[in-house]
């Protein structure tokens, strides 16, 4: 069960020669790096954060690897590794049996006194064709996929990442237009069913500082997703640009949705974007790090964590020498630890 593998990948509105300088300037591509004016949090209905920290996977990939790597005489990398496997990281539910995997995670978390920490990718017309296609067959199948994952995680302490890439590729137009008030009325959906438990938070997925320039572009989509009925946003899953820029982006585009929360993914960002005008910057580069480990500590009241939603090691698809998107890479994996300054 806990071997499920569904990552996606990352694709950035900037142009990949515009990476190093909106990295430089923390967030240039997110417009001013402050909202004007003071906004008020607002409230969420599940509760502090700071009161479940999260579950780490004790059968992980990452675990399952310093195992192996012990016993192949790798004692210096396994140690390495253990940056990765010692932390919490996102549980991707599925296809199938979606109700089995959401309870196994939440029971364990719960065992363990944590929360757990899940993502559901799995809408239909996902990834516009790319490398993580695929999703549910249609709306139908996905509102029956959605329940089955409710029923699974029940009355247990979760947050759920919703649905990476389905919002920001309404904005850039990379799903047509015909499937856009489908994709509304899945999401709201799907936030609606989540946040009826009574201790599940959900985070609806709002892309990165570097792909959607201006947030206000993403108000009216994530209005008509949901957001108003969910915690808050998630920012910069499975990508690569810096905190301090995403927490730009973020206070922007929370200021312009009445002050709405957000969390961002340091899973990858230690080093920023690669920059140098690569193709396919956001796949599998080299020389990146792990960031800021998983925290409720941050540097803002609206952000309510920083957290690894991408599984740092799985890969992001079939380039630069990687295995299938999702799939584990242990020498990546050991990149990113290696490159790791905290």
């Amino acid at each position: 069960m806990y071997g499920t593998n569904t990552g996606p990948v990352r694709r950035a509105a900037c142009a990949v020669s515009t990476l190093g300088l909106l990295a430089a300037l923390l967030g240039a591509c997110a417009g001013p790096g402050k909202p004007d004016g003071e906004v008020t949090p607002a409230p969420s209905a599940s509760g502090p954060m700071p009161g479940a920290p999260f579950w780490v996977n004790p059968d992980s990939a990452a675990a399952r690897q310093v195992n192996v790597w012990k016993k192949d005489g790798r004692a210096g990398d396994a140690r390495l590794l253990e940056r990765i496997a010692s932390e919490p990281v996102a549980e991707w539910i599925g296809i199938d049996d979606p109700a089995g995997q959401a309870r196994g995670f939440t029971e364990a978390a719960t065992a363990a006194g944590r929360r757990a920490l899940l993502v559901i990718y799995d809408i239909p017309h996902r990834d516009c064709g790319q490398y993580s296609k695929g999703g549910a067959a249609d709306g139908d199948t996905y509102r029956a996929w959605i329940d089955q994952v409710a029923s699974g995680i029940g009355d247990r302490r979760s947050a759920v990442i919703l649905e990476p890439d389905a919002l920001t590729h309404v904005v850039d137009g990379c799903t047509p237009a015909g499937f856009h008030e489908e994709r509304y009325a899945l999401l709201t959906y799907a936030v609606r069913a989540l946040k009826a438990l009574p201790r599940t938070r959900v985070y609806l997925d709002a892309g990165n500082a570097g792909w959607v320039r201006d947030p206000r572009q993403l108000v009216e989509p994530l209005r008509r997703g949901g957001i108003d009925e969910a915690d808050g946003f998630a920012l910069n899953t499975s990508n690569f640009y810096t905190t301090e820029a995403n927490t730009a982006y973020g206070l922007e585009l929370s200021h312009d949705l009445g002050g709405k929360h957000f969390v961002i993914d340091t899973s990858r960002n230690g080093r920023g974007p690669l920059t140098g005008g690569h193709d396919e910057a956001w796949c599998n580069p080299p020389g990146r790090a792990l960031g800021i480990r998983p925290t409720t500590r941050t540097s803002s009241p609206l952000i309510d964590a920083y957290l690894w939603i991408k599984r740092p090691g799985d890969s992001d698809g079939p380039c630069k020498g990687g295995p299938a998107a999702g799939s584990w890479w242990p020498e990546y994996a050991l990149g990113l630890a290696r490159n790791a300054t905290s």
